[in-house]
């Protein structure tokens, strides 16, 4: 027969709880083991649940500050109507003051918008894809926008890439906003360059500019939310890059200098194998 575990002490007193536990040692190490192994799932999905309630609440008060805000935009065009129709001294007076205001408004109205685009960035609808598909459209689309403002577009695409798991919509904004990064530190033109390639588990990709090129003091700060070098910029452009790069489990680093132009590296981990 087999021994059955003890339950009383050698006086027939029942045993504390502690001497049970002294008396099955394996079981013990078991309950350690699925303590310790508490699952990282877990604690991610708790903090993605946070996560949803802060964007929840900080996308309802966008919407509550956006709503008067449409009202004042649609007073302001009937008062810029108005004041249109005055004395011409007198009113390009006011007519300049309320284009101001409107102006304002409107890079209020484009702040919101950032900001709700950057609360939202952790709902992924991913496929798996080829990298290289995806900028190879993303230069089909934007090639207009080079040709007009001088910017060549350099693609050096690496062959028999593994897949990636992206949400495309989602990663064609990261290119969108890399690639406008790019022109607005080219002026005059220059070029830019999409080099992808792999190492390792990990597939990359290069954006390299040859714009003007930022200090240490700026690239250090480019992915802090609301923070911008170019008068009337939201701040958030580059801050949304890095947000759904990361919900991609990716990384992105910058590299740059004055007069030598700049380097964006995304880090992408392979789909796994099917």
């Amino acid at each position: 027969m087999g021994q059955k575990s003890r339950t009383t002490t050698e006086d027939g007193q029942p045993l504390r709880p502690e001497s049970r536990d002294a008396a099955a040692p394996d079981e013990r190490a078991d309950g350690q083991a699925a303590r310790q192994s508490a699952p990282a799932e877990t604690e991610r999905e708790l903090a993605q649940a946070r996560y949803a309630e802060i964007a929840a609440l900080a996308g309802g008060l966008a919407h509550e500050i956006r709503n008067p805000l449409s009202t004042i935009n649609l007073n302001l065009e009937l008062l810029l109507e108005d004041a249109s129709q005055l004395e011409w001294t007198t009113g390009r007076r006011i007519l300049n003051k309320l284009q101001v205001v409107q102006r304002e408004c409107a890079h209020l109205d484009a702040i919101l918008e950032g900001f709700l685009k950057f609360v939202r960035i952790e709902q992924l609808d991913l496929t798996r894809t080829d990298l290289n598909d995806v900028v190879d459209d993303f230069i089909e689309s934007f090639q207009a926008k080079a040709d007009e403002d001088g910017m060549e577009l350099s693609p050096h695409l690496a062959i028999n890439l593994s897949p990636v798991c992206l949400d495309r919509s989602l990663f064609r904004q990261v290119l969108l906003n890399l690639a406008l990064n790019a022109v607005q530190a080219m002026p005059e033109g220059g070029v830019l360059e999409l080099q992808t390639h792999q190492r390792g588990d990990r597939v990359l990709l290069d954006l390299i500019d040859t714009g003007r090129g930022m200090d240490e003091r700026t690239r250090s700060r480019i992915f802090d939310a609301f923070f911008s070098t170019r008068p009337g910029g939201s701040g958030l452009g580059l801050p949304a890059v890095a947000r759904i790069v990361e919900a991609h489990g990716g990384t992105i680093c910058c590299e740059s200098e004055p007069g030598r132009g700049t380097q964006f590296t995304i880090s992408l981990p392979a789909a796994p194998a099917t």
